[in-house]
């Protein structure tokens, strides 16, 4: 099982940047991960593959992706609040058709597009 004590270290707060988090090996303020065997197995084999030097290399890449995925999330969730906040205003203005007449424009639309695609 591997155990790492780290804490992070803000930096670039004098130079009038955001502050940006390096990970260093200290004994107070420290955060200790224990990995899953499975996770263990994990960093292993990315280890292995030479893509990364360290361990830490490997869980700050996993906490980087981790984020890109909650802001791919949220500008979704946006995008779905948006879309649903446009369908309640057209209701409210009796812009809406029953389901039949929805899934009729939709299949209508479908066709065709598809058929001028394939002239």
């Amino acid at each position: 099982m591997i155990r790492w004590a780290i804490a992070p270290t803000l930096t670039n707060l004098t130079e009038g940047r955001s502050p940006t988090i390096e990970s260093t090996l200290l004994i107070s303020n420290t955060m200790q991960i224990v990995l899953p065997p499975e996770v263990e197995a994990l960093v292993q084999r990315q280890l292995t593959s030479g893509k990364y030097n360290s361990a830490i290399d490997v869980i700050l890449a996993a906490i980087k992706l981790l984020e890109q995925q909650q802001d791919i999330y949220q500008g979704r969730l946006q995008e779905l609040q948006q879309d649903a906040l446009i369908g309640q205003q057209a209701s409210q203005r009796g812009e809406v058709v029953d389901r039949a007449t929805a899934m009729a424009q939709i299949r209508a639309n479908l066709r065709s597009r598809y058929s001028s695609k394939e002239t």
